[in-house]
């Protein structure tokens, strides 16, 4: 029933998902009378966690210990203490080590399952939250005194009122749409393909992202031993790569990443995603915040979409005083705040995709002096290394960590 000022919530979470999910651990004993819907059932898990390896940056590990979500995955991070970085046909790579950057690792891998369930665990004791779930979004209706969510639960439709409505909804954002946001879409024109990996050597902390021409090729070390293999195919591929069986694939594997950590001697079984960049055109509408993947669906490059989301969360949670959440003010004083890491992130993401992939001779020229430079000249790579960690603008408290 809504409260005596006719709302139902003072914010209303569109989305179960990791971004969602972390707001709603974020607002947690604010206050406020937080509300989230999520379309799939509770015995499902978190939406959209599946067997993807996820890179965590330090600034997310951080924040998400803060959350206390950390301390409940099954299996703790594989830290991240070296970063090897380099491009099929180019001379020089680099090489970056936390140790040397005064840290104990760059960030840690998780499986995103894992983390669904432990984020799962930490919203059953957000004292407040009112979860509709499973419940399908029928509408939006944009209000500036307060929008409407129309939702279907139980066969029966009933409309909510917030006073601030966050759409972490996705990249087809129904609410975004709602409200008039355009997006910037670019189709990179591949399939990322993720497995497990058993090489034969054991993972020692080190992250390897190789650039080709077809797309990026990663492995990122994993707790038990293994490693969690990340392979960029052109889309027109994606179907005869994904029908090879696992010794073909294994050598597929093989042959595009080198021979960096060992011989492959085991591949697991294979999910595969289009990569599709979708870009908001803002962030904001009237009593309106669209974050994670409405606001913002990046190449998986360098790991970046996850970590930006989740900063959009806890800067958001920050930025919320007063007692009116969906003010002007302070929604414009959000969308001030994650411009500069935004930007940059964005402009790394689709910069660095597009530049491993294209081909040519002055290309390849300046990319390897690119690398050779990254990994000769001191201070260089420091920018690089910074948001590599998530330490790229206005960095949210609850990620600085203790230092």
């Amino acid at each position: 029933m809504p409260g005596s000022d006719g709302f139902d919530h003072d914010i209303l979470i569109l989305g179960g998902g990791l971004v969602g999910s972390a707001l709603a651990c974020a607002l947690d004993g604010r206050g406020w009378r937080v509300g989230q819907v999520e379309a799939s059932p509770p015995q499902a898990g978190a939406p959209g966690f599946d067997e993807r390896k996820l890179a965590l940056a330090l600034a997310s590990l951080n924040a998400l210990s803060a959350l206390e979500v950390l301390p409940r995955l099954a299996t703790p991070p594989a830290p991240i203490r070296r970063i090897h970085v380099s491009r099929a046909g180019d001379f020089g790579s680099v090489r970056l080590a936390a140790a040397e950057h005064g840290r104990e690792q760059f960030g840690g891998v998780v499986l995103a399952r894992e983390l669904g369930q432990a984020l799962e665990s930490r919203l059953a004791d957000c004292a407040g939250l009112v979860r509709h779930r499973p419940a399908r979004v029928v509408a939006v209706a944009p209000d500036a005194d307060g929008p409407g969510v129309t939702i279907e639960q139980d066969g029966a439709t009933r409309r909510l009122r917030t006073r601030l409505l966050v759409a972490a909804d996705g990249s087809r954002s129904l609410a975004r749409a709602a409200w008039g946001i355009g997006t910037q879409e670019h189709d990179y024109g591949q399939t990322l393909l993720v497995c497990s990996v058993a090489t034969d050597r054991a993972p020692d902390g080190t992250a390897y992202e190789r650039f080709t021409a077809e797309g990026p090729v990663a492995l990122l070390p994993m707790a038990g031993g293994h490693f969690g293999g990340i392979c960029g195919v052109r889309r027109e591929a994606a179907d005869a790569v994904l029908a090879m069986d696992d010794a073909a694939y294994r050598d597929y594997l093989q042959q595009r990443f080198g021979w960096r950590a060992g011989r492959i001697t085991r591949v697991g079984e294979r999910s595969a995603y289009p990569i599709v960049r979708v870009v908001a055109d803002r962030l904001t509408a009237p009593r309106g915040v669209v974050m994670g993947n409405a606001a913002q669906t990046l190449h998986p490059i360098g790991a970046q979409g996850f970590n930006l989301g989740l900063r959009d969360a806890l800067t958001l949670a920050e930025r919320l005083a007063g007692d009116d959440p969906g003010a002007p003010a302070g929604l414009a004083a959000y969308a001030e705040a994650r411009r500069e890491d935004r930007e940059r992130t964005l402009a790394f993401s689709d910069g660095l995709a597009r530049l491993t992939a294209s081909e040519g001779f002055p290309l390849h020229v300046l990319r390897s002096l690119g690398l050779l430079a990254l990994g000769h000249v001191p201070g260089l790579a420091d920018p690089l290394v910074a948001g590599a960690m998530g330490f790229r603008g206005r960095v949210p408290s609850l990620s600085r960590g203790r230092a």
